[in-house]
């Protein structure tokens, strides 16, 4: 098995020799979208497969239902690599430039990072978008999906592969391991150092640590979306339901929903009761401090300290209640991810406290935290969302899956 993936490994180092034209990156890119098409009826056999296979061994339907391509979806994944062939290509930009007075003209060019092994399951949207993606900038990709979606993937994957022939483009750009073993995981992360640039996990918290743990190649991804809405005293009712209702039940099971509403004491009185109400009625459970009760006449069960630290990915939420924004700051440091955390207030000087020291890496104002997604940011899609300190750091689209190199002339310019 090692042999085999450090032949990926030389394959894809030697795709990235050749570096592609923006033109011919968007002939392939529109040709796959094509080709999806065409091959229809073929996806959806292979998906069904994946759907059965998935059902008899007892996966959770929410689970089946993100492994599920219908027509619609397809469409979706078409229109998506479409969007993306019409983004600017991000390689070879000027960034910056400067004249020196020591007579050094310096630029700052975007490059590729190089090869990209993407760790994935469950979603096979995910092996159209992250290809797509990573040909856009430069960077092929080898890509280890779940077990539960082979055949859905190694579809997608050779239909890309298609493209890029058809168009005389190295094949190798894209790469699927086509094979259930896990320990092809463990190989990716500890003997392909000096063939893969930087992993990136999409899955699970299991997946994603076991990744951190294993690595010993950069990693762009996230652990956890322990991501909060503060209801401040400033706020109004109406926003204010409008807004937690999305960012917990839109969607309970993606990384940008809310886990934590933290509401502010002078508001909690009017507020608690309407907003938490409406999240009771669709059965999502109340975690609550023992000051909500004052407030809140639904059923509450006791908050614990492992409340605060929990993505409970499921129509549940913790609440607390506090005395000041500094609180509120205070807790989402203290027991937040980094991911998305958000404020609901009309005062335009607390929102920019709020925003400027939270160490989220989105942080948001009045908006609902199940944006925190590449599309809706318009970059086209992402391959993952980035709580690292160091860049990048969100949602990781396009223009993220570039680094730089300074170029730097002057005339014959010597060093005293």
């Amino acid at each position: 098995m090692i042999k085999y993936m450090n032949l990926v490994g030389r394959k894809a180092r030697k795709a990235f020799e050749k570096k592609i034209d923006t033109k011919i990156k968007n002939r392939v890119l529109n040709k796959y979208a094509e080709l999806l098409g065409n091959e229809k009826k073929l996806i959806l056999k292979q998906n069904l497969k994946d759907v059965n296979y998935a059902r008899k061994i007892g996966i959770k339907n929410n689970l089946i239902s993100r492994l599920l391509i219908n027509e619609t979806k397809l469409k979706d994944i078409q229109n998506s690599i479409i969007k993306i062939s019409k983004l600017k290509d991000p390689v070879g930009n000027t960034l910056e430039k400067w004249k020196r007075p020591n007579g050094l003209n310096i630029s700052k060019i975007s490059i590729p990072i190089g090869v990209i092994g993407v760790i994935y399951e469950s979603r096979p949207n995910v092996t159209s978008d992250v290809a797509s993606l990573c040909f856009k900038s430069g960077n092929p990709v080898i890509l280890k999906g779940g077990s539960e979606a082979i055949n859905t993937n190694k579809i997608l994957a050779k239909i890309f592969r298609k493209a890029l022939k058809v168009n005389k483009v190295d094949e190798n750009f894209i790469q699927f391991i086509d094979t259930k073993q896990r320990r092809v995981v463990d190989i990716m992360l500890s003997a392909m150092k000096k063939y893969i640039d930087v992993i990136i996990p999409r899955g699970g918290k299991n997946l994603v640590k076991r990744v951190q743990n294993l690595s010993s190649v950069p990693i762009i991804g996230h652990l956890e979306g322990l991501c909060h809405t503060y209801v401040d005293k400033d706020a109004t009712l109406t926003m204010a339901k409008k807004v937690v209702y999305n960012a917990k039940l839109r969607n309970t099971s993606i990384c940008g929903a809310t886990e934590t509403i933290l509401i502010h004491k002078k508001v909690a009185k009017g507020f608690c009761n309407p907003i938490l109400n409406e999240l009771q009625n669709k059965n999502c459970k109340i975690y609550g401090d023992r000051f909500l009760k004052k407030y809140y006449r639904g059923k509450i069960l006791p908050a614990k300290e492992k409340n605060w630290s929990t993505e409970y990915l499921a129509p549940a939420v913790s609440v607390k209640i506090v005395n000041n924004l500094e609180e509120s700051i205070d807790h989402i440091n203290k027991y937040g991810t980094m991911h998305t955390d958000c404020i609901i207030t009309n005062n335009k000087k607390t929102a920019k406290n709020f925003l400027r020291n939270i160490k989220s890496s989105i942080a948001m104002h009045n908006t609902s935290t199940q944006f925190a997604d590449g599309g809706e940011f318009g970059f086209g899609g992402e391959v993952g969302i980035s709580t690292n300190i160091l860049p990048p750091r969100g949602p990781v689209g396009l223009n993220q899956l570039v680094s730089y190199k300074y170029e730097i002339t002057s005339k014959g310019k010597t060093r005293k």
